[in-house]
């Protein structure tokens, strides 16, 4: 019955209301669950292929010490390239993609990363091999924030956007599984290049499954974009990363490394300023004034830089210092991710049990004793299955900290500000485990190098030779191998007892970083209650949220009348804009029940 006609006298049964009545039938319920399901799987392959590129590298870093002559130094700018690129250019994609459409944006992030895929694939040497690094890196920069911006709009309901974050996160960990594997295959048959040329034709399975299943969203208040924060991000990042990888060859009190950092956190704070006083700011500081956005962001940032920080100085270990094939260093990482993808999947449970802040304290906490585990029993002597639990304690933290963390992050955006937040959120992994790798490999060449210039001291070596050897654990294991003899073997012990050392001093760094992390996680990130976990947590910061229109667009609108029994609390007109608010919010209240608040 239309709402407004005559009801019979006597009558007790009304027809469908518009307005009181929204309820879809179940047909269409399961209808747009398959959609927003098949949807999922297509984005999923985009966070997979990103960080399969990642394992892929890690796996590929001694091969790149041998056939393309890269020192530790070089190996940091080929991992960190991508992420200074990432990190610099991710905050105005999160915006750009709210503001020209999310779909397109990851789309043409696909494009972009795939072409620098192909370009690296066939780089002649160290520099255009960073070069394209950094192309790969502008590509993930668009095409991950607005992939997961799509998977905040399109899951609304709390838990299902619980569930979705958990297989996001579950995937990474599937990139980490397959990734050494992978690269190790592609190595054992083909050159250095087919580890990036792979990633071409999955790129092209998501550019068209995109395009196919994937629904456009927008938000049309979103901000002008911000080139000039773009420009401050990358240069304050790249210069303390320079002061960083260059500090153990160039001299931690070289005028030129501290001018470098000096001048990096100089340019960090012109960000904060400029961001401060912009109109259209890429980083809308406003997000960190709830501690529940800013506490789980610092979180996510810490456990990137212990687990990309550990797992560059592990692979090495692994084929240089153990012996392993490419092929045996990634079977022997597959325990590490198998146990993340687990505690991604079961960490939505164990948030429910005892909250979001003990789960990421936990996740924290294990990751650290993990770290801690492998630093004691590093050694010339140590084998694998000595520094397996440390592995796998790692592994389990990852998995229980980021989709937590993630989905305390995304829990408080208006959903306006979604792409923005995701970008936060994504920016600072690609930001942690860039000072990670940075600062673990700093710290280890440091130690090593310390341990290998005394003996070389008083023997005449060629300068070319001497700075392989001090370059890296298998540059030095390759000039003993030429040298042979007795002098060879005693190279070599140096070299092994040098980078295990350096190990130890790089993981103990690392595991005091995290440690301090779950401090600051116990002590500051607020606490959900298992009503609230249930119900999906907090609204979020005042000021409205976005509600789906139709099937593809998304605009803010003032927070719509709260469930009271199904009842609406204020009038409105059956024809406007507001009136479909209320429909989307009634049918929330459909989902949840009579008087609950959820996120």
């Amino acid at each position: 019955m239309a709402v407004g006609s005559a009801l019979s006298p006597g009558s007790r049964t009304v027809g469908p209301n518009p307005i009181t009545d929204p309820v879809p039938s179940s047909a269409r319920a399961a209808g747009r669950l398959t959609r927003r399901s098949t949807a999922l799987a297509v984005l999923c392959i985009a966070v997979l292929i990103v960080n399969l590129d990642n394992t892929i590298l890690n796996v590929a870093l001694p091969t790149l010490v041998l056939q393309l002559h890269a020192g530790t130094e070089e190996l940091q700018w080929i991992v960190d390239a991508y992420a200074l690129v990432f990190g610099g250019v991710m905050l105005t994609c999160g915006s750009l993609a709210d503001r020209i459409g999310r779909r397109r944006l990851f789309v043409v992030g696909l494009a972009v990363f795939g072409a620098g895929s192909l370009g690296a694939a066939f780089a002649t040497g160290v520099d255009p091999l960073i070069a394209w690094r950094a192309v790969m890196g502008a590509g993930a920069a668009a095409t991950i924030p607005s992939g997961l911006s799509i998977v905040n709009n399109l899951f609304r309901q709390p838990a299902e956007r619980a569930r979705a974050v958990g297989i996001w996160s579950a995937t990474i960990g599937l990139g980490i599984a397959v990734g050494p594997v992978a690269g190790g295959l592609l190595l054992s048959r083909f050159w250095w290049g087919s580890i990036f040329l792979v990633n071409v034709p999955v790129v092209v399975v998501g550019i068209v499954g995109a395009m196919v299943f994937v629904p456009e969203s927008h938000d049309h208040t979103a901000r002008r974009a911000d080139p000039f924060g773009a420009v401050l991000t990358m240069s304050g990042l790249g210069l303390i990363l320079w002061a960083i990888i260059e500090g153990p060859n160039r001299g931690w009190t070289s005028p030129s490394v501290l001018g470098a950092l000096l001048a990096g956190l100089a340019v960090t704070v012109g960000f904060v300023v400029w961001e401060h006083r912009c109109d259209h700011p890429m980083l809308p500081l406003s997000l960190f004034r709830s501690r529940r956005f800013s506490i789980a962001v610092v979180a996510v940032a810490l456990g990137v830089f212990a687990l990309l920080g550990g797992l560059f100085m592990e692979t090495q270990f692994l084929q240089f210092a153990l012996g392993f094939s490419p092929l045996g260093a990634g079977l022997c990482i597959l325990p590490i991710a198998g146990v993340l993808a687990l505690g991604a999947l079961i960490a939505t449970r164990v948030v429910s049990a005892i909250g979001t802040k003990l789960t990421a304290a936990t996740g924290l906490g294990l990751i650290t004793a993990g770290l801690v585990q492998i630093a004691v029993v590093s050694s010339v002597t140590a084998d694998f299955p000595r520094i397996l639990p440390g592995m796998l304690l790692m592994g389990l933290g990852a998995g229980l900290l980021m989709p937590t963390a993630t989905d305390s992050v995304l829990g408080t955006l208006p959903h306006g500000d979604s792409g923005v937040g995701s970008a936060t959120n994504s920016t600072a992994m690609q930001v942690g485990g860039a000072l990670g790798i940075a600062v673990v490999g700093s710290v280890l060449s440091s130690r090593f190098q310390g341990s290998l210039e005394p003996a070389l001291a008083g023997h005449q070596v060629p300068a070319a030779a001497r700075q392989t050897i001090l370059g890296s654990l298998g540059g030095a294991l390759a000039v003993a191998r030429i040298v042979g003899g007795s002098l060879g073997k005693a190279l070599a012990h140096v070299a092994r007892v040098g980078f295990a050392m350096g190990s130890h001093d790089a993981l103990m760094v690392a595991a005091g970083v995290t440690a301090a992390g779950a401090v600051l996680v116990l002590v500051a990130l607020p606490n959900s209650t298992k009503s609230e976990v249930r119900r999906g947590g907090s609204r979020g910061p005042p000021g409205g949220h976005g509600i789906q229109i139709g099937r593809t667009d998304s605009v803010p609108i003032p927070d719509a009348p709260p469930c009271d029994g199904g009842r609406v609390v204020d009038r409105v007109d059956p024809g406007s804009r507001r009136a479909e608010s209320v429909v989307a919010d009634l049918r929330t209240c459909g989902d949840r029940g009579p008087g609950t608040e959820g996120g």
